[in-house]
């Protein structure tokens, strides 16, 4: 079914423009090892500095360095992100914030498509912007080991908080699409943990892995929109959840309880299939206690804040989040 749309909700005119000019790949047939063919082909292309023009520039108040975190069983890259007044890491950046990010796509993407947004955050909070280079999804991977490798990440760095530079009592993740089920999940164990999170942003979140997360309005309204397909979204769900896996437990919205999880803000985009599982987690945390600030932006797409060079509405919902994660930090 196509998708749409008229007056605020016509998508901006450079994303109109990338969609005519691209085709979208058959999902559903792809060879696992076409897959990862694709998915290096699109990573290197995001990574890439003719790519800043769609993904943005860097704030020159940051640092941008790749490091690698070393796991009781495996090695993963971070991308981190510092205030250009300090080093790389060590006792003369302590006390920072600590940001937890973690990037969307699913079965691609990179840590260097968030470079926008993560170094603005570390150069105005200021704070130290760690994020994650997690597994991506394939026919070997599910969604569980990239959900592992978020909190563990987030564990390591904070048990190294001296090393890192970083003031573990003032702790926020950041995700956006795929990262924002991720952090999410990441925010419900740190409290069963006893880990205190200050916030929690999640920007066009995808949360409902079971059938009900196809049953809402904005899956069938938005089934074509430029940057999210429903085909996009059934081979995500092929790989995330393989057979044998219970998708409640990489669902946060059908959590048992949400009831004491760090303040969140939700950010929606409004030409999302996943729209509405923003705004129902957001009414879930809220009907649990959980304070939630849910801030939609009409005429945007998923994926935005990963495109603010030909989506004008990223640099709003950069400003919304800077300001929530600064009030968060302060408190």
């Amino acid at each position: 079914m196509s998708s749409k749309v008229t007056g605020t909700e016509r998508p901006p005119l450079g994303i109109r423009l990338m969609q005519s000019m691209g085709k979208e790949p058959d999902w559903l047939s792809m060879t696992a090892e076409e897959l990862v063919a694709l998915r290096e082909t699109v990573n290197r292309k995001r990574a890439s500095r003719l790519a800043r023009v769609i993904t943005g520039f860097p704030d020159r108040g940051a640092t941008i360095r790749w490091q690698e975190v070393e796991l009781p069983d495996r090695t993963l890259k971070v991308r981190v992100y510092r205030p250009a007044s300090g080093g790389h890491s060590g006792p003369d950046l302590a006390g920072r914030p600590l940001v937890l990010h973690v990037h969307g796509g699913g079965f691609v993407g990179t840590a260097a498509q968030s470079d926008w947004v993560n170094s603005h955050l570390a150069a105005r909070l200021p704070a130290v912007v760690v994020s994650v280079e997690h597994r991506l999804l394939d026919h070997e991977t599910p969604l569980a080991a990239a959900v592992d490798d978020g909190w563990e990440v987030l564990r390591h760095v904070l048990h190294q908080a001296t090393w890192w530079g970083i003031d573990p009592a003032r702790t926020a993740v950041f995700g956006e699409s795929t990262g924002s089920l991720i952090t999410a999940l990441a925010a419900i164990r740190a409290r069963a943990s006893g880990l205190l999170l200050r916030a929690q942003v999640l920007a066009n979140p995808a949360v409902d892995l079971t059938p009900a997360g196809f049953e809402h309005p904005s899956i069938s309204r938005h089934a074509d929109s430029p940057t999210l397909t429903m085909t996009q979204i059934r081979m995500f769900q092929r790989l995330a959840v393989p057979a044998g896996t219970d998708p409640r437990t990489l669902s946060p919205i059908q959590a048992d309880d949400l009831s004491g999880l760090a303040p969140a803000l939700v950010v929606v985009p409004t030409i999302d299939p996943v729209a509405d599982h923003g705004r129902c987690y957001a009414e879930r945390l809220r009907a649990a206690g959980t304070p939630a600030r849910l801030v939609e932006y009409p005429g945007a797409t998923h994926a935005f804040l990963s495109m603010p060079g030909v989506v004008p509405q990223a640099k709003a919902a950069r400003a919304e989040i800077t300001e929530f994660l600064r009030e968060a930090f302060a408190g």
